[in-house]
Formats: C-alpha cells, sequence, structure tokens
C-alpha cells in the first residue's frame, strides 16, 4: 500500500474539520443578550424568521395613505352627515369581491355539520332573511324562493344579512382560514374536520388559550420540526410564529371609502419597487370609485365598452336596467360579484350591486376632534374571561369565553377611561344638553353604517363618501357586505422595508 505524503494527512485533517464545521448547526444570535435563538441547548426560545403577512384568501391589499374623507360632491341630501376631514388609513386588505350566495351556504353548511344536532338554532339563527324581497305591491316572490339557494345565483351577492350575522360569518371564516394553514403546515389532522362537533371545534383563540388541541399532524411529530418544545414534545403554535392570519372582519367606514376610492390610480408615479420613491401626489379627486371615467356613469373609451355602465344602479324611477335590446346595465337585481368594472385597487363594485355593511356606529356628525388616524366609532374593549382559578374558559359553541374589560383594568389605563366608547365625543357631553340617541331619534349604539349605492338607488349614492345607516338586527335586499383584514409588517407591501435606509458616506465612495 502506498503512503499518502504529510501533505496529504494534512489536506485530509483539513477536510475533515471542514466537513465538521459545515455539519454544525448555525444559530441567529440576539443583539441584545448573545444567546442563540431556536438552540434546546440555549433555552429553546423559538423565533421564527422576519417574514411578511400572507395574502389570505379572497383578499386583496389595499396600501394605505391619507385622503380626505367625505363628501366629493354636493349633499343635495342636505343630511350634512359626511363633511369632509384628512384622515390617515393603515395598509390592509379587503375582499377582491362582495361574498356571494355560494359563500355564506358554505358557512351554513359547517354550522349545520357542527351544530345542527345539538344546537340547531346556531343554523337558524345565522340564515338570511329571504323575505326582504317581498313588496306589498310588487310581484317578487319567485326571488324569495330562489335568490339564495338556486344555482344560477351562486355568484351573486348574499342580501337579508344583518351586520350581527355578517359580524358571525367573518369570525368562522377567519377560524376555518387558520385551521386549514395548521393543516397545510402538518401541524394538525385532516381527521379533525370530520370529527367536529359542538364544542370541539377549531376556534383560533381557544386553540392560542390552550382550550383546543385537536389531532397532531404528520410533520408535528418529525425530529427536525421547527414546532417542537425543548424537550422534543410538540409544541402550540402562536402568532409569533407567522404561520396565522389576523381575523378577518367589517372594513371600518374609513378603510372601506379609502379602498373604493382608490386614489392609487390617481396617483403620476407610484412606487413600484423597493428603493424607488414614488410621487407624493393624487392628480385628481374622484366622484365615483372607477378611474376611467371618475366623474361619470360610463365608459369614456372607444370600442366595444364605450357608452356601457360601469355599475350596477338605477338610471331613474321605475328604470332598473334599460330597454329591450339594449340594456344599460344588464341587470335588475344584483349581479354576480366580478361584473363591472374593478377599481385600482382591483376591487369589484364598489359602487352599485349591494350596498354593504361596515364596522362602525353611525352618527350624523363626527366630532373635530375625532382620531385622524384610523377613524372608527365602536370600539368596546374585550378581555379573556377567566373562572376563579384564573383559567380562561370556552362556550358550549367551542368559543373562548370574551367579557367587556373590567373597571379594575380601564382604571389603570391613560389612553381611556372606560370599556365602551360606542357613544364617546357623540355631542351629548359636549352640549351640555342630552340628544337622547335611541329615545328621541332613531340613532342608537346598534345603529351601524352601511355604504356604497346598491342596484335600486340613484347615482347619488354611487359616491364612497355618502353614507346612511341601518340597525345591526335588520336586513335589506339592497345590502350585503364584504370581509377585512389587518395587515401586519410593512405598509407597501411586496416585501418592501418599512421607514427610510440611507447608505452611509463609506458605502457612497
Amino acid at each position: 500500500m502506498r503512503k499518502l505524503p504529510k501533505t496529504g494527512f494534512l489536506l485530509l485533517g483539513v477536510a475533515a474539520t471542514l466537513s465538521l464545521a459545515s455539519c454544525q448547526k448555525k444559530y441567529a444570535k440576539s443583539s441584545a443578550t448573545g444567546w442563540d435563538y431556536n438552540n434546546p441547548k440555549w433555552g429553546g426560545f423559538y423565533v421564527a424568521q422576519n417574514k411578511e403577512e400572507q395574502t389570505g384568501p379572497g383578499l386583496v391589499f389595499v396600501e394605505g395613505g391619507t385622503f380626505a374623507m367625505g363628501a366629493t360632491e354636493q349633499d343635495v341630501m342636505g343630511d350634512w352627515n359626511n363633511i369632509p376631514r384628512r384622515v390617515t388609513v393603515s395598509s390592509f386588505y379587503i375582499d377582491e369581491t362582495e361574498v356571494a350566495n355560494v359563500h355564506y351556504r358554505e358557512y351554513l353548511f359547517w354550522l349545520n355539520k357542527v351544530f345542527g344536532n345539538s344546537y340547531p338554532q346556531v343554523y337558524e339563527k345565522a340564515l338570511p332573511d329571504t323575505l326582504v324581497w317581498r313588496s306589498a305591491l310588487a310581484y317578487n316572490e319567485p326571488l324569495v324562493e330562489y335568490y339564495f339557494r338556486h344555482p344560477a345565483y351562486n355568484d351573486y351577492p348574499v342580501v337579508g344579512v344583518t351586520w350581527e350575522q355578517a359580524t358571525n360569518y367573518c369570525k368562522w371564516r377567519s377560524d376555518r382560514v387558520n385551521e386549514k394553514l395548521l393543516i397545510d403546515a402538518g401541524i394538525l389532522s385532516m381527521t379533525d374536520i370530520t370529527n367536529e362537533q359542538d364544542d370541539n371545534n377549531f376556534d383560533t383563540k381557544s386553540y392560542l388559550a390552550g382550550l383546543y388541541d385537536g389531532t397532531p399532524g404528520k410533520k408535528a411529530n418529525l425530529k427536525n420540526s421547527p414546532y417542537k418544545n425543548p424537550d422534543g414534545s410538540p409544541r402550540r403554535i402562536t402568532f409569533s410564529d407567522g404561520l396565522l392570519l389576523p381575523d378577518y372582519r367589517l372594513p371600518t367606514e374609513a378603510e372601506w371609502e379609502y379602498a373604493a376610492l382608490a386614489y392609487v390610480g390617481e396617483n403620476p408615479n407610484p412606487a413600484k419597487k423597493e428603493g424607488k420613491r414614488g410621487e407624493e401626489l393624487i392628480a385628481n379627486r374622484e366622484v365615483y370609485p372607477w378611474s376611467v371615467n371618475p366623474d361619470g356613469l360610463r365608459d369614456p373609451r372607444r370600442g366595444n365598452w364605450q357608452g356601457e355602465f360601469l355599475a350596477n344602479f338605477k338610471r331613474g324611477e321605475g328604470d332598473n336596467m334599460g330597454v329591450a335590446g339594449g340594456l344599460n346595465d344588464r341587470a335588475s337585481i344584483p349581479a354576480p360579484v366580478k361584473s363591472f368594472y374593478p377599481n385600482n385597487f382591483g376591487i369589484y363594485n364598489m359602487a352599485g350591486n349591494v350596498s354593504e355593511w361596515v364596522a362602525d356606529v353611525y352618527r350624523p356628525l363626527t366630532p373635530e376632534d375625532e382620531d385622524g388616524f384610523n377613524p372608527f366609532r365602536g370600539n368596546i374593549y374585550q378581555d379573556v374571561y377567566h373562572d376563579k382559578e384564573g383559567a380562561p374558559e370556552k362556550d358550549s359553541l367551542g368559543r373562548l369565553k370574551m367579557v367587556e374589560e373590567p373597571d379594575s383594568v380601564v382604571a389603570k389605563r391613560l389612553n381611556y377611561n372606560r370599556a365602551d366608547e360606542r357613544d364617546y365625543l357623540d355631542g351629548d357631553s359636549l352640549s351640555g344638553a342630552t340628544y337622547g340617541y335611541g329615545v328621541t331619534s332613531l340613532i342608537n349604539d346598534k345603529s351601524r353604517v352601511i355604504k356604497g349605492g346598491s342596484w335600486n338607488d340613484l347615482p347619488y349614492w354611487l359616491s364612497p363618501g355618502t353614507r346612511r345607516f341601518m340597525q345591526q338586527d335588520m336586513a335589506s335586499n339592497t345590502v350585503g357586505f364584504r370581509c377585512a383584514m389587518d395587515r401586519v409588517g410593512s405598509q407597501e407591501g411586496n416585501n418592501f422595508k418599512t421607514g427610510n435606509y440611507f447608505r452611509s458616506q463609506r458605502q457612497k465612495r
């Protein structure tokens, strides 16, 4: 056997050392303590890699900013309830379309499957009111029977839904989306879907509180799974893992109006990539949500679309769709949710088709000192309910029990002094007199704002600044809804950074 030279042994030794070094796992270190993250030998504190929020099913990203919220044309109704004021809205997500009949029937199917045997009233309470189609002097019985359930109307917006029902749908959708994310990641098993019954169903808040375990998925017990405790046992996913999404919810009035106007399309030079600053400029102020003709109702472009109506509305009394052979908007009632022209955010039917519930409690006048950042009326601050032993509980439907913040918590706050802020600064305390909301007027803390014109409205109501209200337990054949979601992280999306970053003088040279 031929002997290797000494240099050969040296090279082998170096190679072995390099190989050993390459096999050693590198861990990120804390810039505060120097300790390793995600290293079981150093305590196993798990830190997920920085990553942007993924876009949930059905949503589009809306880059926030400042805009003049309120009327963009003459207040012909004389309500004086939409006086323009400058506000800022944080970036968020909103549904590309209104919630359709097929989406809402999916929700009802799940409710009946999980609660139908023990709590049939849950399903019954969620049913839309199809009788909203009835009119004493009109023949609308076919719509009562068929609009919600016939497959011909699958993609039409759901109507006859109260604000309360819409809010519950948002809650259900949040849980189903997060449940699927955990199943796709192998944390939970598909078997849970067939076993869900009564309070044994996935609820995001109950899961995070440790009140729902489910069946571990295939990846939960893998040796190299990042979702493990230092002792090797599977751990519960938290929001710190970056896997779960924030809640679906109704948009605020400010968010809805900002998304409808889509002024990003009026910016002559918006930022499209990291490191390139866009113009801080809005060229035009729009009356309607479409950019092709922001002050008119028809498409002005030459070609097949010229003269087409850009929304589903009522042109005049008794004229809901025009003349046979030349129908103007081609819809006598709501149209499919992806019909008509989307705005510059890619959102459909922010004017016409159906008016939409938003989250806000209605008051006719907005006080001058309302917050100019993410304005919203309707806050009721809640906390997790704890039993006598200090443990959280879930109710018979599997939802985490929540209660209004107690006085003991509110008393310690500097930024607010009560848990229910629905009537905060609504005029009563400033005027020295009491308006008697709900006593001397039709407005109370259950009056909710509805936005946007509908298939049965005249053009005035198509302007996003207009606003009306309805009681949160009432429904109409002209009112539907869409969901929104908070945006976490960068306000520009597309993995843009937050804040401005400057090169050092050394880097410039």
